[in-house]
């Protein structure tokens, strides 16, 4: 179990908060680019407990700033958004992409324009998302893992509904193998009928193990009495990357959070395709009976493996309260995540970079062996043995 002072550390994302600012020193997607557009060209966000407005402006630059103009907290949402930016709807103060306040009807007020400025984060449109980064400046480039930046295949984005939960019990769930053969057990036995629904497909696995990737990730490996073997690295700090997909669990607040992921699917003879990064976008259907409620006042619909594991999620609570919990041996990949989050936090309050923070612009594209995932895939669909890679296709619902 852990303390509340250490439960809290790891769960609020907030501005000022350590785990918010480590989370803030990644770029994270955080709409769809197709959302924002000449008819539609502002959206409200919350990502990691604050309020902003993306918007797109008449020279085509997409900006994120803070929701309240700073003249009277009127919402930016409805500004009128101009040549060099955006404009309060109220009285007109004129802001760029970079907070800078670039008017002040109706007069001018140079002390002000001199003096204030908005808050706005870089975004950038990649993959058909807006990503954004909310840390310290100047902003990094993105991480060039395979399967955001190889040229050499498909791509398909999957949105699932949002997660009414803390975005940490999403990735405590990603190094929590020992659930997949219980909870998941209706969609990984390939026509076999396990012992027990207690102990479901337990017994066809040999071992677990887990340990610190050479990117600074982390990984769950297991091996399974059959022979086979699977391996999931957690791209260090709020992505799992299984199978062909990559799932992004992006926080909202506290208390709820952005889920989605992006499938790379590699061409058999390494050519290119001309759509490799213009991903087709599919969404998970309701896992809710109500979608508007949160649990216990709905209940989900168990129709795939993403609406079981969201709704063992959820039904924690919208903070876990670990100092509760009773950790068995199969919760060590669980407990080495806590334990790496925390070196992570520690690291950024002493001034240093995070894993997997990048600084060089052209940095080599890095390798978490996708390929073996896909292929993993592969000898699942053909009946070669159960295999954890159930859980991106049985997710597609």
């Amino acid at each position: 179990m852990l303390s509340p002072e250490d439960n809290e550390l790891l769960t609020k994302v907030g501005p000022g908060t350590p785990g918010g600012t480590l989370l803030r020193m990644y770029w994270h997607p955080i709409s769809l680019s197709r959302e924002i557009n000449d008819e539609n060209p502002t959206k409200f966000v919350r990502v990691l407990g604050e309020d902003l407005v993306i918007f797109k402006d008449k020279s085509d630059r997409f900006g994120l700033i803070a929701d309240k103009c700073a003249h009277r907290n009127a919402s930016l949402v409805y500004g009128r958004v101009e040549e060099r930016g955006i404009s309060c709807v109220y009285h007109g103060w004129l802001y760029d992409c970079e907070g800078n306040i670039l008017e002040t009807p109706p007069e001018r007020n140079d002390a002000i324009m001199k003096s204030l400025k908005a808050t706005a984060y870089p975004v950038q449109d990649y993959l058909g998302m807006i990503w954004a980064y909310m840390g310290v400046q100047p902003a990094p480039p993105m991480i060039h893992y395979d399967t955001l930046f190889r040229p050499d295949g498909k791509r398909k984005w999957l949105i699932h509904p949002r997660l009414d939960a803390n975005w940490f019990q999403a990735m405590e769930n990603s190094m929590d193998p020992a659930h997949l053969q219980v909870l998941h057990q209706e969609f990984i036995g390939r026509g076999k009928t396990p012992v027990s629904t207690t102990r479901g497909f337990t017994d066809d696995v040999e071992s677990f193990d887990f340990y610190i990737t050479s990117y600074g990730g982390l990984m769950k490996h297991r091996r399974y009495i059959n022979g086979m073997e699977d391996a999931h690295p957690v791209l260090f700090p709020n992505i799992l990357r299984q199978g062909a997909s990559s799932q992004f669990r992006v926080p909202i607040d506290d208390t709820h959070t952005m889920h989605m992921r992006i499938f790379f699917y590699p061409t058999e003879d390494g050519s290119e395709p001309e759509d490799a990064f213009d991903p087709e976008i599919t969404f998970e259907k309701p896992i809710k009976e109500d979608p508007t409620k949160a649990h216990p006042e709905t209940k989900f619909i168990l129709h795939s493996v993403n609406s079981q594991d969201q709704m063992a999620w959820e039904t924690q609570g919208p903070i876990a309260d670990r100092t509760h919990e009773h950790l068995s041996y199969s919760d060590r990949g669980v407990v080495l995540l806590r334990r790496h989050t925390k070196e992570q936090i520690e690291r950024v309050q002493r001034g240093e970079d995070p894993v997997g923070y990048q600084r060089d612009l052209n940095h080599p594209i890095i390798d978490t062996n996708v390929d073996d995932g896909v292929r993993q895939i592969s000898q699942q669909r053909t009946g070669l043995g159960t295999s954890a890679t159930a859980d991106a296709e049985a997710a597609k619902g």
